[in-house]
Order: C-alpha cells, then sequence, then structure tokens
C-alpha cells in the first residue's frame, strides 16, 4: 500500500464495502470531485489494486447450504503432481478456495455442496480418484462466524 495516500486508501475501503458506489457519492464521502475520484479509481485498477467487481450471491438462496474444509494430501510432491491438481481445482466451480500449506497437509479447500450426497459424491467421485491425490480429510462447517471480510485499509 506505499503508492496509496489517504484518499486512495479511503477510495478503496469504499468501494470494498460496497463496489456500486458511484464517482459522484466516493467524492462526497472522501471529499473530492467526482471527476478526481474517477481518475483515481481508474488508477488504482491500472496500477492492480483494484482487481476487480462481483455480486456476492446469497449461498443458501442459490442452493449451496454446506460449507466444506477438505483438506489433500498429494500423492507425490514434484512440480507436475502439483500442477495437475490444480488444473483439476481450477475445472471445479464448488471449489470456492485453494490453498497450498506447509505442514502436514498439502492443500485446504473451501467447497460448497447443496447436501452430504453431494459431498460424499465429490470426494469419492472427484478427488481421491484424481491421479494426484492420495489422501483427503472432511470437515463440515457447523456455523460460519465470519465470511469474506475485506482487507484492512
Amino acid at each position: 500500500m506505499n503508492g496509496l495516500d489517504g484518499f486512495d486508501r479511503k477510495i478503496v475501503a469504499l468501494l470494498q464495502a460496497d463496489a456500486r458506489l458511484t464517482n459522484a457519492q466516493l467524492g462526497e464521502r472522501v471529499n473530492l470531485s467526482a471527476s478526481q475520484c474517477s481518475r483515481r479509481r481508474q488508477r488504482l485498477e491500472d496500477d492492480g489494486y483494484i482487481r476487480g467487481y462481483r455480486a456476492v450471491l446469497d449461498r443458501e438462496k442459490m442452493g449451496f447450504p454446506l460449507v466444506n474444509i477438505i483438506s489433500v494430501t498429494l500423492a507425490t510432491h514434484n512440480r507436475d503432481n502439483a500442477r495437475r491438481f490444480a488444473d483439476l481445482l481450477a475445472r471445479l466451480p464448488e471449489v470456492q478456495e485453494a490453498h497450498a500449506l506447509t505442514g502436514e497437509m498439502d492443500y485446504v479447500l473451501k467447497v460448497v455442496t447443496p447436501d452430504l450426497k453431494s459431498l460424499s459424491d465429490f470426494v469419492n467421485g472427484v478427488l481421491l480418484p484424481h491421479e494426484s491425490v492420495q489422501h483427503v480429510k472432511t470437515a463440515i462447517v457447523l456455523e460460519t462466524l465470519k465470511e469474506g471480510g475485506g482487507l484492512p485499509v
């Protein structure tokens, strides 16, 4: 954030909370003109501070009430195997997040499913048969206390 001044930080914080804000609305809130906010927003986008905008959907209303945390250990630890696993994950829309880790497990996944049968099908029919996967552990989230929090700007 070294390249951001106070106005930029306020703009990204406001957009992180509500990406639908117009430049005029931003200007009112950060005490700049709409045109200044427009130029700053464009620069923040061009410089990669703002990577995009999206709608946040209600997971349950969309039919995905179960959140599952799945840890995966790869069969072998080499670049090709990791790439094959990454390619698999890229094709699976139910995988919401995937993180490579240090320590006991290689990856942790956040996966949404409509029900337990779908979770079982995902683990037993997609992950375990894949050539790169050796071991899978699954945990079902009972309650989400915080999700999709913004960065502390």
